[in-house]
């Protein structure tokens, strides 16, 4: 277990401390930035949690600008650096340079403090560099150029691998734009649940602005910060907190009243939900989901939101169900890359590989051929992902369209960040004849 140096009366700022336990449990244990900060940071005021989560998932998702900076300022390779050192090196100069607020000393005196127990000399080595970064870091930040998808990864920090797919997939500028907004802070949206409310109600009743979306009156848009699971209307059931693109999904699905539907890879419940939303309680959601403790908290989100024409069952969405061609409307919503939601999970672009990609575009593709075996004749079948890669999107459709001939496209929709500030989604409506 990652443990930071010093008596209780050494006067780290509890942010700093935070954010730099979790930032070595992130790159050295493999832990979940979201995971381990909810565990580390119990214990800070709502200040210092906000603080602590702003470094940390800074520090995550600039870590590749970091460690170029850092390369160049310690005049060394980044691995060489023992990993205690790395980590302070790393909130430090992001601290630093990409936020405002706190005087450079101050940083600077708890990087170190933090650094110190690691490789002999080293605090001395991290006083060094940061005060070097501080003085030169913003000179070689603007030296840096995105000209290239070479260029784009350090400067925005993002695996090579993903500057060149977007590169290739969208363009030089859109790639370039999106890597940018990969880094910024993201809209944070409530799914209003009409089984209980309706948005203007629940807009006067939170302590927080909100705007809505003219295409979609169960969402309302966050403009500050709000602690949604400390809040009383969260409790009752009122709200989930939910992407607009993630909403766009039942939406396109359109789900009626009394119709059965069948919902594959369904945890945490968030579409689930919606689509019993959608049919105001009446007919039957089959909620599938193979991992018994994600369908646990499917079935506690369902009971929550009082959706309970939620039927959750554990199995495995890739095997055809034992009842064939019943379902009115089908929900494909498979395991993904998670590309188009990298503003929100800070650790996930330096987790997925390509091979990851490969891989799951067999899954999908079995889960996808499930889905269809269970729909009825005229039914409607959606295949969704939070991701922004071909292979997994439009590829996979063409293959599919190309071996179920009963099937045709009926809408296709992309949400990019960048240009809709919501998730990157990719949504395929398809017929069956």
């Amino acid at each position: 277990m990652t443990s930071v140096p010093g008596s209780p009366k050494t006067t780290i700022a509890p942010a700093r401390r935070c954010a730099y336990v979790v930032l070595r449990r992130v790159f050295e244990d493999g832990a979940y930035a979201d995971r381990a900060l909810q565990g580390e940071a119990k214990d800070l005021d709502t200040r210092d949690r906000a603080l602590a989560m702003r470094l940390l998932y800074g520090a995550v998702q600039r870590k590749g600008t970091l460690d170029y900076l850092i390369e160049r300022l310690a005049e060394r390779p980044s691995e060489r650096l023992d990993a205690r050192l790395l980590a302070a090196l790393r909130l430090g100069l992001y601290e630093l340079l990409f936020l405002s607020g706190a005087p450079d000393h101050a940083i600077v005196a708890d990087a170190v403090e933090l650094a110190k127990g690691g490789a002999r000399g080293g605090h001395g080595l991290v006083n060094a560099v940061l005060r070097r970064g501080a003085r030169e870091g913003p000179a070689v930040l603007a030296e840096l150029s995105d000209a290239t998808p070479e260029q784009a990864a350090v400067l925005h920090s993002h695996p090579e691998w993903i500057a060149q797919l977007w590169w290739e997939q969208l363009g030089a500028s859109h790639a370039r734009a999106l890597m940018a907004y990969d880094n910024e802070p993201g809209e944070v949206a409530l799914r209003v649940n009409t089984l209980l409310t309706d948005a203007a109600t629940l807009a006067s009743e939170l302590p927080v602005a909100t705007h809505t979306d003219p295409g979609l009156p169960e969402a309302l848009v966050l403009e500050g910060p709000f602690d949604a699971h400390d809040s009383p209307a969260w409790r009752t059931g009122a709200f989930l907190a939910q992407s607009r693109a993630a909403m766009y999904v039942s939406r396109v699905l359109d789900p009626q009243p009394g119709e059965r539907v069948l919902d594959l890879c369904a945890a945490p419940g968030g579409k689930s939900t919606h689509l019993a939303a959608l049919m105001q309680g009446r007919g039957e959601v089959v909620a599938v989901e193979r991992n018994s403790r994600r369908a646990g908290m499917l079935t506690r989100t369902a009971q929550r939101l009082h959706a309970g024409n939620v039927r959750v069952e554990v199995a495995d969405a890739a095997t055809p169900r034992p009842e064939r061609a019943v379902y009115d409307r089908v929900l494909v919503d498979p395991p993904c890359s998670g590309l188009g939601t990298l503003q929100a999970r800070a650790d996930l672009r330096w987790r997925v590989t390509p091979q990851d990609v490969r891989a799951m575009t067999r899954t999908q593709a079995s889960i996808l051929a499930a889905g269809a075996s269970a729909l009825r004749p005229g039914g409607v079948l959606v295949y969704s992902t939070c991701t922004i890669s071909p292979a997994e999107n439009e590829h996979q459709i063409t293959a599919f369209l190309d071996a179920h001939t009963d099937f045709s496209r009926d809408e296709l929709m992309t949400t990019l960040p960048h240009r809709d500030h919501t998730a990157g989604f990719f949504i395929a409506r398809l017929l069956r004849s």
